[in-house]
């Protein structure tokens, strides 16, 4: 942070992307693989947000804060079928963080959203057995197809748009209708 901080004094724009599943039987889930879980989704989030702040700040004007954008999932939103605890509790942190930084942040210019993934075949989800069936998935997802990149590339230029400017708090499910009533996995 101190090389970023010493070329440069302006940050418009912080997307907090990084992120790790783990999926173990309840009945053996491990303190180690729990704990990694939360410290990478959640704790370094919110750990470089606020080494971020004082760069965001300089960058963010009334008419155009700076964005702060949070990759959550649905799985913090539903419970998941599959036994990934940690991952679905770091999510729905991710969530609450995203509305605690919002609430925190906005009398320093800067937005807080989260953007909510459905079901996106990913290099981290390639090993879930769940897209062995993919066609079992999407007839599950009301639209009828996975998710792509693009479609959360779609978002993320949104909320960090002057379109987005006055949004804040709030997360955007991308699911292709998942996370409807009727939508079963």
């Amino acid at each position: 942070m101190e090389r970023l901080q010493a070329h440069t004094s302006v940050l418009h724009i912080l997307v907090n992307n990084s992120g790790i599943a783990w999926g173990e039987p309840y009945s053996s889930a491990s303190e180690h693989g729990f704990s990694k879980v939360l410290a990478l989704n959640v704790a370094t989030l919110f750990h470089l947000t606020r080494a971020c702040t004082p760069l965001l700040a300089a960058g963010g004007t009334a008419e155009k804060p700076a964005t702060v954008v949070n990759i959550g999932s649905v799985a913090g939103l539903r419970s998941q079928p599959y036994p990934t605890f940690a991952y679905d509790a770091s999510k729905a942190a991710v969530h609450h963080l995203t509305r605690k930084l919002a609430s925190f942040l906005a009398d320093k210019h800067i937005t807080v959203n989260a953007i909510a993934p459905g079901y996106v075949p990913s290099r981290m989800s390639a090993s879930l057995s769940i897209y062995e069936n993919s066609v079992s998935v999407e007839q599950s997802i009301p639209l009828g197809r996975l998710g792509r990149a693009t479609d959360m590339a779609g978002v993320l230029l949104w909320l960090v748009s002057g379109a987005g400017s006055w949004v804040t708090g709030v997360i955007v499910p991308v699911d292709g209708g998942y996370l409807l009533p009727q939508a079963k996995l």
